[in-house]
């Protein structure tokens, strides 16, 4: 399988659900702008998000991955598709028993995530009621998880990567034609979320009957293969989902600031999103299977080269996207968000998180291509010793940052806390001589340098004064923006190419 080509159908087909993702937060922020209503929507999906993040990006799939692609290669397709039973069974019934509790306990769980809210009667409830309509989107997200999972080990990666869409497309459906016609409106973007969970597990369904993968019900605690992935979930949120839970953190601390300080952070984390996901997550989708076969084969050259061409995948699509984020984070935001109720002071409160946060994309997409070296190897116990460290150290710049900083303060600490995260999973790689870089590697970083400071440049002196941005209606401002970005692309790309660097270059197979 050419693995560049496995990852331009991930990263295509994630580059869809993104930018209807972006539609989506248009929609909102036009009719809803950042407020109270807003801080409490965001809150109340914040948490079974979280768990979307963890679980399918993160700490299920590291745990269950590995294990299921073992089972592939050295036993039964009847052993394999028993895993699959005993756990989908376990993890359904645990998913009930944490979605009727969670609903229960709604105003204890607003209390721990947001406890500024308290103060504000009117706000808390409504964040009470709208967690409990969005807390059931846990128990459909983390079953699309465990089917993402099945299907990627299967080398089935657009379907996963397409699956998000339907979430999106359900939020687009429910602001423009459902909305309208209710008064507390809201509430209807919380619907929005529990039907975008069904769609999303409805969708990948008929994929698994067609490998004769589809799970059934039968619970078998004895099964030693899930109790291996249950030893290794554990560690595994914290090795891979520190920034998720440092953004949980990072609410709290914003729920004592200004009215709109979450919504801010929100549209400034979406815009990071984009290329988290399209790269980040695809280089992870498609590494975690390729390295756990190379460990189970016992190919170690294969492995550390497989880690090295996702470390230089990551420095030549990162690194320029953390720049020109800076650098067009005014023509980003207003292009994207300032319509309708989102205000010139929500533009300029959101460039600072988005600026801020632009710090830390390298270090929060290479810790998706360096955490599978480890948990691909089933190694529990170094990521999460780093991950316990990196928490600890993001909150203490939490504190030195939100009072000089207020909310970018916040995404401030995020962003430096995944850089020292991914430095350290770098470091220990290289201590335990799991990684070995491959030669040229200063001469490449050179040439990055390069193309990037050239695209710097040009982007400065195409964008044009904020003022401007700021006047500019909804056409002249998209085309505007779609114009900078071809440019940027078109520059830096052209360095590259000047400086000897090919796509070619990048093209890596495997035999899944």
């Amino acid at each position: 399988m050419n693995l560049l080509k496995a990852l331009a159908t991930v990263g295509s087909m994630t580059f869809i659900s993104r930018i209807l993702g972006f539609v989506r937060d248009t929609l909102i922020a036009r009719v809803f702008g950042a407020g109270v209503v807003t801080d409490a929507f965001f809150v109340a999906f914040k948490i079974p998000n979280l768990l979307r993040r963890i679980s399918a990006e993160g700490a299920f799939s590291q745990a269950f991955v590995p294990i299921l692609a073992e089972y592939k290669k050295q036993r039964s397709f009847d052993e394999t598709k028993a895993l699959i039973n005993h756990v989908a069974t376990l993890l359904g019934l645990f998913l009930v028993l944490i979605t009727i509790v969670g609903m229960l306990a709604a105003p204890w769980v607003v209390q721990v995530s947001a406890p500024g809210f308290i103060a504000d009667k009117a706000k808390f409830d409504l964040t009470v009621d709208l967690l409990r309509i969005t807390f059931p989107y846990i128990f459909f997200i983390s079953l699309v998880s465990l089917a993402g999972g099945v299907l990627n080990t299967y080398s089935n990666f657009s379907v996963p990567a397409l699956t998000p869409v339907w979430l999106n497309i359900s939020f687009i459906v429910a602001v423009l034609f459902v909305a309208p016609y209710f008064d507390n409106s809201i509430k209807v973007l919380a619907w929005a979320v529990f039907v975008g969970g069904l769609l999303q597990l409805a969708y990948q369904w008929p994929y698994l009957r067609k490998l004769g993968l589809l799970p059934r019900y039968e619970l078998n605690l004895q099964d030693e293969g899930v109790w291996r992935i249950v030893k290794l979930m554990g560690p595994a949120i914290f090795g891979v989902s520190i920034a998720q839970i440092s953004l949980l953190i990072n609410t709290i601390f914003a729920s004592f600031l200004v009215t709109g300080s979450v919504s801010w952070l929100y549209y400034a984390d979406r815009l990071m999103e984009f290329p988290t996901g399209v790269l980040g997550v695809a280089l992870g989708t498609i590494l975690l299977p390729s390295l756990a076969k190379s460990y189970a084969d016992k190919a170690d050259g294969e492995y550390s080269q497989l880690l090295d061409w996702g470390l230089r995948l990551t420095f030549i699509l990162a690194l320029p996207a953390a720049v020109a984020l800076a650098v067009l984070s005014v023509p980003l935001v207003t292009g994207l968000f300032h319509y309708g109720a989102f205000s010139a002071l929500d533009v300029e409160m959101t460039r600072q998180a988005l600026m801020a946060y632009s710090l830390g994309l390298l270090g929060l997409i290479m810790v998706k291509v360096l955490a599978p070296a480890f948990y691909s190897r089933q190694n529990i116990k170094t990521p999460v010793k780093i991950a316990l460290f990196t928490l600890a150290s993001t909150q203490l710049m939490n504190l030195l940052f939100i009072g000089p900083f207020k909310h970018a303060g916040l995404a401030l600490a995020i962003g430096l806390g995944a850089c020292m995260n991914a430095g350290l999973l770098y470091y220990y790689l290289r201590k335990a001589n799991v990684y070995k870089p491959q030669p040229g590697w200063p001469s490449f970083m050179t040439k990055l340098a390069i193309a990037v400071g050239a695209m710097a440049f040009v982007l400065h002196l195409a964008a044009g004064s904020d003022a401007m941005w700021m006047a500019y209606h909804l056409i002249p401002k998209l085309i505007h923006l779609a114009v900078l970005l071809v440019i940027g692309v078109i520059t830096y790309f052209a360095v590259l190419w000047v400086l000897g660097i090919r796509v070619k270059d990048f093209i890596q197979r495997t035999n899944l």
